[in-house]
């Protein structure tokens, strides 16, 4: 069976991503591989001279959440397509290509979370578009 692989972080443009994978994955009678990366910035342990206690799984458990929110949106839509949730630490980008490896196409947002809001692709998309070993489907922010 064929693997549609999606990036989603919970921003509505990720969400707009994995509506658009759904509906790739049920035209190609292909498997859903659902992706939310998490990692823990370096602003995170602060710049003073103390260092400062970071828990791990609190950022962990904001990937999850990111992952929990994208696929409730999708909850009523998914139909008998198979579906496949990993979260993993690590750069986004770095993850979806990992996890689009053998993938029929990957399926990524313009745009997620990141804080330059201006441009018209972001890092985690450029990346995936020069460096995927598949076809890249770039979907873009639906209208506010």
């Amino acid at each position: 069976m064929s693997t549609i692989v999606v990036g989603v972080d919970g921003s509505d443009g990720s969400i707009a991503a994995l509506r658009a994978a759904l509906k790739e994955a049920k035209a190609r009678n292909a498997a859903l591989k659902v992706v939310s990366a998490w990692h823990i910035p370096p602003a995170a342990y602060g710049s003073g001279w103390a260092p400062v206690p970071v828990n791990r799984s609190d950022f962990e458990i904001i990937g999850e959440a990111a992952l929990t929110k994208s696929l409730d949106a999708i909850a009523a839509e998914k139909d008998s397509v198979p579906i496949t949730s990993i979260v993993r630490e690590g750069q986004a980008a770095e993850i979806l290509l990992a996890e689009a490896k053998n993938a029929d196409m990957l399926v990524v947002g313009t745009r997620g979370l990141g804080g330059f809001r201006g441009l018209l692709l972001g890092s985690v998309s450029q990346q995936c578009a020069h460096h995927a070993d598949c076809p890249v489907l770039i979907v873009p922010a639906p209208e506010t």
